[in-house]
């Protein structure tokens, strides 16, 4: 663990320089208990794969002040602490019907796997929110099957659909509004996962378990799917 100033009013803590569960579990740790115990001059905390931005008000603190008070909260006791990452379980319920599954040709192509092999691993998959970000609700879940590796879209989409469940080198992850994107789309979730009346906004917090789960065509329309989503 070590710490960077990043701006005048921002620090980074970087965990590791490898993405995997260990270093997302430690940031989701840490990031826990900060935002537990911050005090008034910490403005925001950002977490990502690995590493921590800590945004502060340099009106109330500077950066070595702020510096040590981070060192001081995060103890290897505190970065370690997994039960501090016990974030809530969600299951997503997907679709990965030819109306939605835009890309399930192409990821069957770059695997070798048959598309119908694809969708089991996929279903049978559970994953860690690693990072939220690129629009709100956006969570990057990892990490996917070494079997289901797949590049980004040489021309991304202008327009993904709503509820999207896509694939991207080693992670995958749902469009929570119509966005651009150039993820491997292979199915579409009905539930919506931004709720602007909640104070969370989103379902997926750092450090939360996301489990998927396929559905047929007449439950994804049950649940209110369509096959449009723009």
């Amino acid at each position: 663990m070590h710490f960077e100033i990043a701006s005048e009013s921002g620090i980074i803590v970087y965990f590791s320089e490898t993405i995997s569960q260990q270093t997302a579990s430690c940031v989701a740790a840490a990031y826990a208990h900060l935002e537990t115990e911050k005090p008034g001059f910490i403005c925001d905390l950002i977490p990502s794969y690995t590493s921590l931005l800590v945004i502060y008000d340099c009106t109330e603190i500077d950066a070595l002040g702020c510096m040590h008070w981070l060192k001081a909260e995060l103890t290897s006791e505190v970065v370690d602490d997994r039960s501090e990452v016990s974030g809530p379980s969600v299951e997503i319920p997907v679709y990965y019907g030819p109306e939605v599954a835009f890309d399930l040709a192409e990821v069957s192509q770059q695997t070798g796997l048959k598309e119908s092999e694809v969708v089991r691993r996929h279903a049978n998959g559970v994953y860690q929110v690693y990072a939220i970000g690129f629009a709100p609700g956006f969570a990057y879940l990892g990490l996917t099957e070494p079997c289901l590796r797949v590049d980004r879209k040489m021309t991304p989409r202008l327009k993904v659909p709503k509820g999207s469940v896509a694939l991207a080198d080693n992670q995958t992850a749902v469009y929570p509004s119509v966005s651009p994107g150039g993820w491997q789309v292979i199915g579409r979730t009905p539930i919506e996962l931004v709720d602007w009346s909640s104070s969370a906004i989103s379902p997926f917090t750092m450090g939360g378990q996301v489990k998927f789960r396929a559905i047929s065509r007449d439950e994804y329309l049950q649940l209110g799917g369509d096959f449009d989503g723009l």
